[in-house]
């Protein structure tokens, strides 16, 4: 028997989703490299989020990698704010009076926002169904008929501690016991014989909380843990005890948001702190790059703690005559050329585009020897199917091109043109070498670099007066750039360059250079100001001194370029 038409359609709208659905995503406590895959790919096709806190708009946009909106001059009444790409960004945590919502009232915004028929994500902190309002939103969507779905984030119970290097339970501490300290008062002395206890909300009542814990029997010497906005470079951890704590939060002045461990897996932190001890660790660093190239520098420097702040200063913008790279695509084309030598990304993309133009790939480069000038401009012609004939074997740079390109030879070589595409301001060091090796150079402008507009003014401040810890110069030209359009760091800012030719334009600005890469690789500069970081935390403790950045010290006068 088989089934009819009817009940097949029948069949299948019962189980597709209904029109009207919310997305419970637990976004961490803070760290938006904890958040699920499910919860990105469910970010990145929602056309509404519902956020619980005022960070959350910012944490989406840089995991999807959105802009920020651009707030227009309100002193300019001929523009309006320039809205952002991306979902809309709904406020389901406080009201218009800044208070924060009730249960209620949070429900109500999801569900009025679900009742548009979009995709809505619901967005909370750490996780929906833990110590949070996601079962009382849940249970308005079942009541009003729209469907929804949990997807669970990681807790700051657990997650804060252990960031802090606490853990909550081992081999001989087994029992766990977790207490929201909002709202009702609490019987703590039902709590006095817990081995491990975590606190949530417990920074204004920690004194009190201290004092019921130790009169209902727990000693006094009990080690306690307090580690505010955790999983964050801004993470910091206050370690006491029972006795002292609420005076040592006093002084410290400890403030919410916060999570309280009291029991002896506190003492653990002396020897498993991994998160606060990085050798960038809160530091404050500026990437003056172009917005194109900071991803990775950034990303490596916020491996070792550090909280980067990309501020472009070069714009790359195509030749004004395009002309000159028109001819010289269609003579590679028509073989022109033995070589074609690549000296940065940004010249990889300029061509690339430029075939693209003309309907070309990467078959056109048939019988073509390709030069790279580094091991990040080879991986760039790699993702184009170009595999590169020479790289430099030792210094990544032109000057190390040169020492490895061999010289023209009549016999071997039959033509002895070589394609240079690169940027409008680019040295003659790599054109006067070929030159010198018997090769003929047709150096074409492929892009230009333009000074990027000034910074924001609260940036050009931070600048100014220290507080950016260390800031990395990846080329001479950001140095220029970076000083035209902002000025000189301050004296305590740490000055990390990519090489030499960085650093003398770094000292001719007046600049003293603190930290150099052994070889020029962003990478690798990233590396060498996490070293210097290392090392000079680890004098301070040797030293028996608190540990502090480089923007917590002012030394007495102004810094100088070194002399030679």
């Amino acid at each position: 028997m088989t089934k009819s038409a009817s009940s097949t359609t029948s069949a299948a709208t019962s189980t597709r989703r209904p029109t009207r659905w919310v997305s419970f995503v637990g976004a961490g406590p803070g760290d938006p490299d904890l958040l699920t895959l499910r919860a990105v790919e469910l970010l990145r096709q929602a056309e509404i989020v519902v956020t619980e806190l005022p960070e959350h708009e910012a944490l989406v946009r840089g995991v999807l990698g959105l802009p920020a909106p651009v707030v227009a001059d309100p002193e300019d009444e001929a523009t309006d704010d320039v809205p952002a790409p991306g979902p809309t960004f709904v406020d389901g945590g406080f009201g218009e009076d800044g208070q924060p919502l009730t249960h209620a009232a949070r429900a109500k915004v999801v569900t009025r926002q679900a009742r548009t028929g979009k995709r809505v994500v619901r967005l909370m902190a750490g996780d929906p169904f833990l110590y949070a309002s996601g079962p009382e939103e849940a249970q308005a969507c079942a009541k009003a008929g729209i469907g929804f779905e949990v997807v669970p984030g990681v807790s700051s119970v657990n997650a804060v501690p252990a960031y802090a290097g606490i853990p909550l339970t081992t081999k001989n501490h087994r029992e766990l016991t977790v207490v929201s300290c909002s709202g009702a008062s609490i019987d703590w002395s039902q709590y006095a014989d817990r081995p491990t206890l975590v606190l949530l909300s417990a920074v204004g009542s920690i004194g009190e909380i201290a004092r019921e814990l130790v009169a209902a029997g727990r000693s006094a010497d009990t080690p306690v843990s307090m580690t505010r906005t955790g999983t964050t470079t801004s993470q910091s951890t206050l370690v006491s005890t029972l006795a002292n704590v609420a005076a040592d939060a006093r002084a410290a002045r400890m403030e919410a948001p916060a999570v309280t461990v009291v029991g002896p897996v506190v003492d653990l932190r002396d020897e498993l702190s991994w998160f606060e001890t990085r050798p960038l660790f809160g530091w404050r660093v500026l990437v003056p790059r172009t917005k194109e190239q900071a991803g990775s520098l950034s990303a490596r420097l916020r491996g070792y703690g550090a909280d980067p702040e990309e501020v472009p200063t070069i714009s790359v913008e195509p030749p004004r005559n395009p002309q000159q790279m028109d001819k010289a695509v269609r003579g590679l084309v028509e073989g022109r050329y033995e070589w074609i030598a690549f000296t940065s990304v940004n010249a990889v993309r300029a061509v690339r585009e430029k075939f693209e133009e003309y309907g070309l790939d990467a078959r056109a480069f048939s019988g073509l020897k390709i030069a790279a000038v580094g091991e990040k401009t080879a991986a760039s012609l790699l993702e184009w199917g170009l595999r590169s004939d020479l790289v430099p074997s030792g210094e990544q740079s032109a000057r190390g091109l040169l020492e490895d390109w061999p010289p023209f030879d009549e016999v071997l070589d039959p033509i002895n043109r070589v394609f240079l595409p690169r940027a409008d301001i680019a040295t003659e060091t790599l054109v006067a070498g070929l030159v010198e090796l018997g090769w003929e150079v047709d150096d074409v402008t492929a892009y230009r670099t333009v000074r990027a507009a000034p910074p924001p003014a609260p940036t050009r401040e931070a600048i100014k007066s220290g507080k950016f810890d260390a800031v990395v110069f990846t080329s001479s030209s950001t140095v220029r750039n970076l000083v035209g359009i902002a000025g000189k760091p301050h004296v305590s800012t740490i000055i990390a360059v990519i090489g030499p030719a960085t650093a003398k334009t770094a000292e001719e600005h007046g600049l003293r250079v603190d930290v150099m890469a052994p070889h020029p690789s962003a990478e690798e500069l990233a590396d060498a100001l996490a070293d210097f970081g290392a090392s000079r935390r680890a004098a301070m403790v040797d030293a028996g001194q608190p540990v502090t950045r480089p923007s917590e010290r002012r030394p007495a006068g102004r810094r100088r370029a070194s002399s030679k």
